[in-house]
């Protein structure tokens, strides 16, 4: 299968191991989860004991999708990485909220006195597109006073995030019949499409939690050349990685 990455890369003795790979990121897994077992089949492959192995932007455990593994000295790309925009698919469920605003947090039933039509819907979500404002959910990373949000919230203390600006550029409406409502957000870094869900059942009157999040792009990178954790061999041998800005490597079966 092949496995697309952008910059040139080797293993030779007077050259860094450096490369990208594009990890379609399965469910229940966290993003560091991924690197760890990257970097355990590169080490296994023969690949100094401290490779670096990091990633350029965190998914949920929950969310699958388009997540970049950053190897050796292309880890000083991560800031670059994030800066893209990015692309979800997500289904809420307009009937529930939740205290995570996803599945795992403790679920409450919202019905909205009517059920909204697909043109309240719309005009909910417009209202969310273009630099807007918005409050992080309590279950982030985020750091208050030097600690994680999700930790503190976590330990049952009360989490207050204050609003930001983000960039929306897109929300379309793939599917709706109630009280599931699917869409497709572009969106730029620290958009959380958790707290959009919320937002856009708010406007509604309604619920509005997470059931599914799927991440379609980061930057130019996209499903179309992501590859699963079952393709990438163990061992992974990093010699594997040494191409040339002009040709597409596989990685061998």
């Amino acid at each position: 299968m092949p496995c697309t990455y952008t910059l040139p890369m080797a293993c030779e003795p007077d050259k860094p191991i450096m490369g990208i790979l594009v990890v379609d990121k399965p469910l229940n897994l966290t993003s560091m989860n991924v690197c760890s077992i990257v970097r355990a089949r590169l080490k296994a492959g023969g690949a100094p004991k401290r490779i670096k192995v990091g990633h350029g932007g965190t998914l949920d455990p929950l969310a699958t999708g388009v997540l970049v593994v950053l190897i050796g000295k292309a880890t000083k790309m991560c800031d670059q990485i994030m800066a893209g925009t990015k692309g979800y698919l997500t289904t809420v469920d307009l009937s529930q909220t939740s205290t995570t605003d996803d599945l795992e947090g403790e679920k409450t039933t919202t019905i909205p006195k009517t059920i909204p039509t697909r043109t309240e819907i719309e005009q909910a979500c417009a209202k969310w597109v273009g630099q807007v404002m918005q409050k992080p959910p309590p279950y982030s990373a985020i750091k208050v006073n030097g600690q994680r949000a999700y930790a503190l919230a976590r330990k049952g203390k009360e989490v207050t995030l204050e609003a930001r600006p983000v960039q929306i550029d897109s929300i379309k409406i793939v599917s709706y019949d109630w009280p599931m409502l699917s869409i497709h957000v572009i969106c730029g870094k620290g958009t959380y499409i958790r707290s959009l869900g919320r937002d856009i059942g708010a406007e509604l009157g309604a619920g509005g939690m997470l059931t599914a999040l799927r991440r379609t792009q980061v930057g130019k990178f996209t499903l179309e050349n992501a590859i699963t954790l079952d393709d990438i061999p163990d061992p992974f041998d990093p010699a594997t990685l040494t191409m040339n800005t002009h040709t597409t490597p596989r990685i061998p079966k």
